[in-house]
């Protein structure tokens, strides 16, 4: 079709918008890499747009000297392999196991798992059930508590339903295979994109998490990423309330010095910790962007 004087206004107004959009997004990444390596009092009097000034990797430099900030990042790596893997394995089990059409029951346990997506015990009560399973101050208590996102098992569920047709389990049937030997060799392998979506998901969930831990973690040594990153945010906001209480110029400069140096730890610490997920996404894109379509427009 040959192309109108309307529909180049409207590719044009289209590319116009969807590039204020990419950089409304892209601009904030942007700038927390620049303002980690620019000075500090540069950054906080807002004199840091679009180029880094007086180059500074101090904050870098007291990262990666910092021991709690190793140790939280080696947690959430922890949470992040061991979160996902259990997420991934109860999901996908149940999501195949709820799209087989011969399921007894399975009208009643998709009605109790919606339920759940409604509504809630709460805060106290949560906290209660965790306390009384003996995983408070536990690795377990950010994991099993989160162990399937219904939301997440419904898309597979689906991807199952639209992807393997029932004439392969038929197949699979009439040679002797079990469900458990149908699903090892013919649903997993069939099922790699909608996998990739659900690992994404939930190991950015764990990756960016501090809630959880912020209830249920007391030990800072089992403390994750996001939590110290928390704490240091934390603790920048009590240094710049202090200066109202100093008298002589000598406490000035101290707080002074300290606040800038919690702010340009809290920018590296939030390139850092944002780094490993913006670098895996690239990996994943294709089966995202699969997998996110097919358990979405054919559910």
């Amino acid at each position: 079709m040959r192309e109108t004087q309307f529909d180049r206004i409207f590719y044009i107004a289209n590319y116009l918008v969807l590039s204020i959009v990419m950089l409304a997004i892209l601009y904030p990444l942007y700038f927390i890499v620049i303002a980690s390596i620019s000075d500090p009092e540069l950054v906080s009097t807002g004199n840091v747009w679009i180029i880094p000034k007086g180059l500074n990797v101090e904050g870098y430099q007291n990262v990666f000297k910092n021991d709690i900030i190793w140790t939280g990042y080696a947690n959430t790596i922890i949470y992040t392999i061991l979160g996902t893997a259990v997420n991934l394995v109860v999901t996908v089990m149940c999501a195949y196991a709820l799209s087989r059409k011969h399921l007894p029951g399975k009208g009643i346990l998709m009605g109790v798992f919606v339920l759940t997506m409604f509504f809630g015990g709460g805060l106290i009560p949560s906290y209660i059930l965790i306390k009384s399973l003996g995983l408070i101050d536990t690795r377990a208590a950010l994991i099993i508590p989160a162990a399937m996102s219904v939301f997440n098992m419904i898309i597979t569920r689906t991807f199952f339903q639209s992807t393997i047709p029932d004439e392969i389990h038929e197949a699979s049937k009439m040679d002797g295979s079990s469900e458990w030997h149908t699903f090892i060799r013919i649903g997993l392998p069939l099922s790699a994109p909608i996998i990739a979506v659900m690992a994404l998901f939930y190991g950015v969930g764990h990756w960016n998490q501090y809630f959880s831990a912020l209830l249920f973690i007391y030990d800072q040594k089992l403390y994750p990423l996001q939590l110290v990153l928390r704490n240091i945010l934390v603790l920048n906001q009590q240094l710049n309330m202090d200066f109202s209480s100093v008298r002589s110029t000598d406490e000035i400069n101290v707080l002074v010095r300290q606040a800038n140096m919690a702010e340009s730890m809290k920018y590296a610490l939030v390139f850092i910790a944002s780094f490993p997920v913006l670098a895996a996404y690239p990996f994943v894109q294709k089966h995202f962007v699969r997998g996110a379509l097919i358990g979405s427009l054919k559910g």
